[in-house]
């Protein structure tokens, strides 16, 4: 007799497949069968768990008494064909997790997880085949009113708990379907988690907070996962509670404490291809709605215009993010992004509304040991000619690396900022050796 932990080849496709897996698969065809499917959409997990357990013992005690099944396999039989019925399958127990941060499935049998910003190969995960994994991608996309198929193979979607999800499909992907989840954190970091973290410094926070306080208008750069979004949700939390607060997203992530505030998200076309609502749209009906500030999830198009002629005419203090590797790049971005919009404007001009509307720049990056800092904190001072004239306030430093952790420090470059007379006018008196006497912060 057939132990579940060995792997049987199935001649008709010469796939090996653990026999654990053909067993789930036939229990969940089969109850399927017996199930009132209707019914079954409507009802919670633990409402139906009851009635689902008995069904399944009778399968196995009737149906499937030659399979050998210990207790625990059997335990985890039920607990894995709940998942399918109700859940998402295989990806259940990583969405369990809160240290996992993303989860990538790259095939059906080929599943990766980042914790602590590292990746690592959940081989313990895995599903049936290439259909099981598209049931699971449709049941998400599902879910919020999408769909997938050949004639729209790749889809954006959020889970229920807020976690942004991306899956495409055949034809464009070539190995079979792939789903990417960016898991939603609902414990955020704190300001001075950022500290002892080691992310920044206490002397760059006070003065981040003195900025974003005085409504100054603050990007935060980086690449993919370098921890924008987080950044940007501290920023916010100096926001005032006496602040009318409007956010736009594409995908709704951040957390915003104060208790006025408007929540937006752009909209999808649907399957006519109609219906889509862009985020230039949400950002100039925003303008009307009477904010203090606006913060943008991302620029990442031609809303960068109405950002930007925002942030020149009275709704200063606004927030926002950029895709850019360093300070100078995410100008570079913007500047990119406003031409997308076909205004005919000449660069100079273009340059000259950046200069005018953004004071601060800050870029985080992700190190090669899965941390993240805040790397630069940079004004922009004006212009010079047709250049957007740029100064670094703090900075990191790598030294090397040591035991595969990344070395380095902190440091004022004794550049005072132009901003600290704004400060100083607004109430907010910051030591001046913060700016003037390099130091350094191991």
């Amino acid at each position: 007799m057939q132990s579940l932990t060995e792997v049987a080849t199935f001649p008709e496709t010469g796939q090996q497949l653990n026999p654990y897996q053909e067993l789930k698969s036939r229990v969940h065809s089969e109850l399927l069968n017996r199930l009132n499917l209707e019914r079954l959409a409507t009802i919670k997990r633990d409402e139906g768990e009851p009635e689902i357990r008995s069904l399944i013992a009778e399968m196995l005690d009737r149906e499937h008494r030659g399979t050998p099944l210990s207790m625990s396999e059997r335990e985890n039989l039920v607990s894995d064909v709940l998942d399918e019925l109700f859940g998402l399958g295989p990806l259940e127990p990583l969405l369990k997790d809160p240290d996992i941060s993303d989860i990538l499935v790259n095939r059906f049998n080929s599943v990766y997880i980042e914790r602590e910003g590292r990746l690592y190969e959940a081989e313990d995960i895995t599903f049936k085949d290439d259909r099981h994994l598209l049931r699971i991608i449709e049941r998400i996309v599902s879910s919020v009113g999408r769909r997938i198929d050949e004639s729209c193979p790749m889809v954006d979607a959020r889970l229920q708990d807020g976690s942004r999800v991306n899956a495409i499909i055949p034809p464009l992907a070539l190995d079979g379907p792939a789903l990417s989840i960016r898991r939603f954190r609902t414990d955020r970091l704190g300001a001075q988690d950022f500290v002892e973290r080691e992310s920044l410094t206490q002397p760059m926070l006070d003065f981040l907070r003195a900025a974003v306080s005085c409504r100054l208008n603050v990007i935060v750069s980086g690449g993919t996962g370098a921890g924008k979004t987080t950044l940007l949700n501290v920023l916010s939390s100096f926001i005032s509670d006496t602040e009318r607060i409007v956010s736009i997203e594409d995908a709704a992530e951040l957390i915003l404490r104060q208790r006025h505030v408007v929540r937006l998200e752009t909209r999808p076309s649907n399957i006519e291809g109609k219906g889509a609502v862009r985020q230039r749209e949400l950002v100039i009906n925003a303008l009307r709605m009477r904010p203090d500030r606006i913060i943008v999830g991302e620029v990442r198009g031609e809303e960068a215009v109405d950002m930007l002629q925002a942030m020149n005419t009275g709704h200063d203090g606004s927030l926002t993010t950029i895709h850019a590797n360093s300070p100078r790049d995410s100008l570079h971005r913007l500047d990119t992004m406003i031409a997308m919009a076909n205004l005919n404007l000449p660069d100079k001009a273009i340059r000259h509304q950046i200069a005018s509307a953004v004071n601060l720049v800050l870029q985080v990056s992700r190190m090669s040991d899965g941390t993240r800092k805040v790397t630069s904190v940079s004004e922009i001072t004006g212009m010079e000619g047709d250049v957007i004239t740029m100064q670094e306030i703090f900075q990191f430093e790598r030294s090397g690396i040591v035991e595969g952790k990344v070395c380095g420090h902190f440091r004022a470059t004794g550049i005072r900022p132009k901003c600290s007379e704004q400060l100083a006018s607004s109430g907010v008196r910051l030591p001046m050796d913060m700016f003037e006497h390099i130091y350094v912060v191991k």
